[in-house]
């Protein structure tokens, strides 16, 4: 089935003549994940999304479906058991996307740190007894100060004491939303990007049956009829909630930014990923993780008030992440001219509960409760009427207003809020990458609820456990061997080894189709043949609608091959123009737009600043 430009528009126009059984605002990894299993249970879906798809947070993670080990320091279990079981979920029903990738974790003799090598093997032990690989080739396994060093030359060697290795996966985020989103287009949903909600349709008891829409290709407003709406938009979902006049907004989120930088592997090798403390005793970790020839380095998590569509990377980021790892790495002396990509994301983070521990730990700050117990304790000390134990036991059980271990009762996985206004409007925000089908199943069965009771409109749900994203037609439990076969069926017509490799792992089961063009695509100029297949397969069936959204999101090449993106960047421009019949005008706004990305990802201002 073609989901491109070509049928974009028929969807608008079933959006604007039908009512939906359900419309789905925001095109991450949340509403992607609703819109797969309401569209699987045969809901009449339809999603809007104002950017490309992912093209907010969902892009933007430090690409990795982690384990959360870090939690075990005390010993919350069910935090983390809660996060590797629905990882193993993921993995299979995408398992051409999350691959198991260990984790290397050196343990220094330091202040604050938050393992030793006794706690990190016991963490460690009970990490996999959760995870569910005893006995496996992926069980861990501790290292010596002189193993470490021997496979991590560049670490600082003092006060290294070892180190752990653990299972931890790797991950393409756009890629696990965009194979989503096409399957729920399959199964026949209506996904369209660039399509901005910019009011809502209420009936005359104040209730939502619609959103007012504007696409933004075309500047055509148009309402959009549906039984339920629901609210997927990440950072954005207060602003969503916001365009409802009527109802008295209480924030719900508390967004945080995420900086990550890409140097070449030259430059800062590791030979896996790698998690330690930032030694600033500021509660954070940092990830170091190998891709592409690459290696990327964050994140920085800090509290944002900014533009959302456009949050940046600054001096201060900067600073921040060289001066951790270069201290961790003294020889590599990495420089702001050494870096070659960068990204900024955020994080919709539940105000109440808003723990960052998953993408590199928290920034410190304590709950009013906490913070009022021990101005209420020190009073108290000042007055002879609290001893310095009381003291001392009140700052040493400090509640951590950044820990994800309370569960709300509104909450459909840890770190997650659903909750209905009184307008009818449903909003699922917050939660985590790992935990997004989980998120979605539960908003599904509230959704469910309201159009049985409210509508009489019965559905079953599918069992999204077992129900794979698009590209994900492979048996999990042999995926190595899967994925293998497949690029020999690419070598056999005609592909080296690691273009078939790479379409492989892009594109899982999908990637037959494009090996059965390989005989009559001749290569665009620019382009190799494995990179024209790919542009081809994504313009017809990945709704590229710019140069951007290919080359950042349904690729890699910017974050990761950017010794080659000059190049190819020309023939991707060059072969979409001829595919959507640009004007010369058209032509060169894309091409700016483009150049304009590339230069924030290059940190072209802040290099010229520097100099």
């Amino acid at each position: 089935m073609s989901f491109s430009i070509k049928n974009r528009q028929a969807s608008i126009e079933k959006m604007k003549s039908e009512e939906l059984d359900l419309l789905i605002i925001g095109g991450g990894i949340t509403g992607a994940g609703v819109a797969l299993q309401a569209s699987a249970a045969g809901m009449k879906t339809g999603l809007i999304e104002m950017q490309d798809f992912a093209e907010g947070t969902s892009s933007r993670s430090t690409k990795l479906v982690h384990g959360g080990i870090r939690y075990l320091k005390n010993f919350d279990v069910e935090v983390v058991a809660d996060t590797v079981q629905e990882r193993a979920v993921v993995q299979a029903i995408a398992p051409h996307i999350p691959k198991p990738d260990p984790m290397l974790l050196p343990i220094y003799d330091e202040p604050k740190a938050t393992f030793n090598m006794f706690s990190v093997k016991v963490a460690m032990d009970l990490y996999d007894r959760l995870a569910n690989v005893i006995g496996t080739k992926y069980e861990n396994y501790t290292l010596t100060k002189e193993e470490v060093l021997e496979r991590e030359p560049q670490l600082k060697s003092e006060g290294l004491q070892g180190g752990g290795v653990y299972l931890d996966f790797r991950n393409n985020d756009a890629r696990l939303v965009i194979e989503n989103i096409k399957r729920a287009a399959t199964d026949g949903g209506l996904m369209v990007s660039k399509v901005k909600a910019v009011g809502f349709i209420q009936n005359a008891q104040g209730k939502i049956i619609g959103v007012k829409a504007e696409d933004l290709l075309t500047g055509e407003q148009f309402d959009i009829k549906a039984k339920v709406v629901i609210n997927t938009t990440g950072p954005w979902s207060d602003k969503v909630r916001g365009l409802d006049a009527k109802e008295k907004l209480v924030p719900q989120l508390r967004p945080t930014k995420g900086v990550h930088l890409v140097v070449d592997s030259s430059k800062l090798y590791v030979p896996q990923p790698t998690y330690f403390d930032t030694g600033k005793h500021d509660g954070r970790m940092v990830f170091v993780v190998p891709r592409e020839k690459k290696t990327y380095f964050g994140t920085t998590d800090t509290d944002y008030t900014g533009d959302y569509e456009h949050p940046t990377v600054t001096q201060e980021d900067v600073d921040y992440l060289l001066e951790i790892v270069n201290s961790h790495y003294p020889k590599a002396n990495v420089t702001i001219d050494d870096i070659e990509a960068s990204w900024a994301g955020l994080r919709p983070l539940i105000s109440e509960n808003g723990g960052s521990d998953y993408n590199g730990g928290n920034n410190g700050k304590v709950s009013d409760e906490s913070f009022n117990q021990v101005i209420d304790i020190v009073d108290k000390y000042k007055h002879q009427q609290a001893t310095r134990f009381d003291v001392e036991n009140v700052l040493n059980h400090l509640e951590d207003s950044l820990a994800e271990s309370k569960e709300n009762p509104s909450a459909v996985s840890r770190g997650s809020l659903l909750e209905r206004s009184d307008d009818g409007l449903l909003t699922l925000s917050g939660g985590k990458i790992t935990d997004y089908r989980k998120m979605a199943e539960g908003a599904l069965k509230e959704i469910q609820r309201i159009l049985k009771e409210e509508f009489d409109c019965v559905f079953e749900l599918i069992d999204s456990k077992t129900y794979p994203v698009s590209g994900g037609n492979l048996d999990a439990a042999n995926v190595e061997t899967e994925l293998n076969n497949l690029a020999t069926i690419g070598l056999e017509k005609g592909l080296s080894q690691d273009a078939a490799e790479y379409l492989v792992h892009l594109y899982g089961s999908n990637v037959t189709e494009l090996f059965e063009k390989i005989k009559v695509t001749e290569p665009v100029a620019g382009l190799s043949l494995a990179e024209t297949l790919a542009l081809h397969y994504a313009l017809d069936n990945e709704m590229v609608l710019t140069p951007a959204d290919y080359l950042v999101r349904r690729t890699n090449h910017l974050l990761f091959m950017r010794d080659t993106l000059d190049e190819v960047k020309q023939g991707v421009i060059l072969e979409m123009s001829h595919y959507y019949e640009w004007s010369k005008e058209q032509k060169e706004h894309y091409t700016r737009e483009l150049n304009q990305l590339i230069a924030e990802s290059d940190l072209s201002t802040l290099k010229e600043g520097a100099k």
